[in-house]
């Protein structure tokens, strides 16, 4: 039966972009939606992240009924789910940006800033940078677009599953269960981001 991946609106992503990557991935049905209904329904989903952690979740809290059916499908429905960038910093317990702000909690961990230990490094980390697998992952090696500030460290390692490094090593790719989220933009990394989504919509 053909699947239908849910794309949150929740004014803060680049919908379109990460749904035309999902399509060229082979997705059967891609919908892009602010609707509860549809969220909560959807076989798999997709939060896109673009702009600070404070905006972001404002932006979900403040979008009703968004995030009760994001819990009812990923949570308690355990049905695949991926973060991008601050899709993925979503995750976390809290965030450090702005302010200090509460996250989902679905990873626990903490979204703290990029400190790289190059001062020559310049800050937000923007550009192609490779994605290396941990020990023992399953995900793909390649180069990957960043375009962050801030970094998500979870509490526990064992969900970390690829890093990159600026200056210092951060996690690119983060995984637990049916959660997935990544640092980088998928829809922005080619080939590789593709090979990337592809492998998410088998999972």
């Amino acid at each position: 039966m053909p699947e239908r991946v849910a794309v949150v609106d929740y004014g803060a992503g680049n919908l379109r972009s990460a749904a035309r990557a999902l399509a060229a991935a082979g997705a059967d049905t891609v919908e892009i939606t602010g609707d509860p209904q549809r969220i909560a329904s959807a076989d798999r989903i997709l939060l896109p992240g673009v702009g600070a952690f404070a905006h972001c979740i404002g932006a979900l809290r403040g979008a009703a009924g968004i995030e009760d059916a994001l819990l009812e499908a990923v949570v308690a429905g355990s049905r695949p789910f991926l973060g991008i960038c601050v899709g993925m910093q979503l995750l976390a317990t809290v965030g450090h940006e702005h302010g200090v702000h509460q996250g989902l909690g679905w990873l626990p961990g903490t979204v703290t800033r990029l400190r790289p230990g190059d001062p020559a490094l310049k800050i937000p980390h923007m550009g192609w940078n490779s994605v290396d697998p941990v020990a023992g992952s399953d995900v793909p090696a390649g180069d990957a677009y960043f375009v962050h500030s801030y970094r998500f460290d979870p509490d526990d390692v064992a969900d970390v599953r690829a890093t990159s490094d600026h200056g210092g090593v951060f996690p690119a790719i983060v995984a637990r269960g049916n959660i997935t989220g990544v640092q980088f933009h998928p829809e922005k990394s080619q080939a590789y981001g593709l090979a990337f989504l592809r492998n998410w919509l088998k999972s």
